[in-house]
């Protein structure tokens, strides 16, 4: 039995997106779609110096508007940026060293970014790191919404699809089952909705993951 779960990759997003990882045998990084501009691909939420919430948001190239996510690169003064866009959020003084020294690193390819944080988040968590990604499935290119996630699935074996609770207004279940597969959803997640940033800085990460699995 294989379970299958397909999601964007986002820039350290909060931990409920995490329950992911710790869930399915194997997570898509679904790359092969546009880049949603008001999403979370780039950018998260975090507490300012006076605790208000603001953007950190990755220094992209400009790009055109139907740009895919997979062909997303960084601006070639990134790294400045990057550095300079950090220090506004004195939470990060405090996260890890091996993650913040990535985060500054923002250079070439933005997927190989954004996986490799996510992996590094995953490896401080003690969470298991299972991945492809979309865009080096071959998916045939006419297929789009449910019908490419099923053959996402199907691509990789897997008999069920997880996915969050979001997820419960985009997909039917009776279209997954006649693709004899089995569609489930986690239930929402209580708890904070901050990037895993804030929390990784000063809490017990141990306290964090047993919160991330408990509610798988």
């Amino acid at each position: 039995m294989t379970c299958v779960a397909v999601i964007q990759p986002y820039f350290m997003p909060y931990a409920g997106y995490f329950r992911l990882f710790a869930a399915a045998d194997e997570v898509v990084l679904y790359d092969c779609v546009q880049f949603p501009r008001r999403g979370r691909v780039h950018r998260n939420i975090l507490p300012d110096s006076h605790a208000n919430p603001r953007w950190l948001t990755l220094p992209l190239q400009k790009a055109y508007m139907g740009v895919r996510i997979q062909d997303l690169r960084f601006a070639e003064d990134a790294e400045q940026k990057m550095t300079q866009r950090t220090s506004r959020f004195p939470s990060l003084s405090t996260a890890p060293c091996e993650l913040m020294s990535l985060i500054h690193r923002p250079v070439g390819n933005v997927v190989d970014y954004l996986e490799a944080t996510l992996e590094v988040s995953c490896k401080i968590l003690g969470l298991p790191f299972n991945t492809t990604r979309s865009s080096l499935l071959e998916l045939p290119p006419h297929l789009t919404g449910t019908q490419r996630i099923i053959a996402v699935a199907k691509s990789l074996g897997a008999d069920t699809y997880l996915n969050l609770s979001g997820g419960r207004s985009l997909y039917n279940d009776s279209t997954f089952r006649k693709q004899g597969i089995t569609l489930k959803f986690l239930n929402e997640w209580h708890g904070s909705k901050w990037s895993i940033l804030q929390h990784l800085a000063p809490e017990d990460r141990a306290l964090i993951a047993t919160d991330i699995c408990a509610q798988c």
